[in-house]
């Protein structure tokens, strides 16, 4: 189980048995591990990314990327990894979907915004079209990121 002591209290004070914080806790690890997936699909095609990321050799509000990879893991809660950008890289030290697009229909999808995660099911046809990282050491900030500089 993932919750720490005081957050395992609480949900015991709030009515949660033993198995239902083990529940919940198995259900985060499982949000977290699709989270994941849809952020390795995110970054699979070939770029170019365009990011919000300030850069030291930049005073452009949004940077191109040439190329991105990312290699995620996820135990519990957490999800990291490394993400590499253009010959460089740095760690992830969380990240998620904030916008997807229907790859069916008419007019290619609107997209939903999913500001906290929440009512994300990751369907099938729905592909992601703006995440966000928290990166790590170098960057220390929340880049977001899409195929699409208009999304940003």
């Amino acid at each position: 189980m993932h919750f720490d002591a005081r957050t395992q209290r609480a949900l015991r004070e709030a009515g949660l048995d033993a198995d239902a914080i083990a529940a919940a806790s198995d259900r985060v690890a499982e949000l977290v591990d699709e989270d994941a997936d849809r952020l390795r699909e995110f970054f699979e095609p070939a770029g170019p990314y365009h990011s919000d990321m300030e850069t030291a050799h930049s005073t452009a509000e949004r940077q191109e990327h040439a190329s991105a990879d990312v290699d995620l893991f996820t135990h519990g809660s957490d999800l990291r990894g490394y993400l590499s950008l253009d010959g460089w890289g740095v760690p992830v030290e969380g990240g998620r979907v904030l916008r997807t697009a229907e790859t069916g229909g008419v007019d290619g999808g609107s997209g939903e915004t999913a500001g906290d995660g929440e009512g994300e099911g990751g369907d099938a046809d729905e592909v992601p079209v703006l995440v966000e990282l928290s990166l790590g050491a170098t960057v220390h900030d929340r880049v977001r990121f899409a195929r699409d500089p208009d999304e940003l």
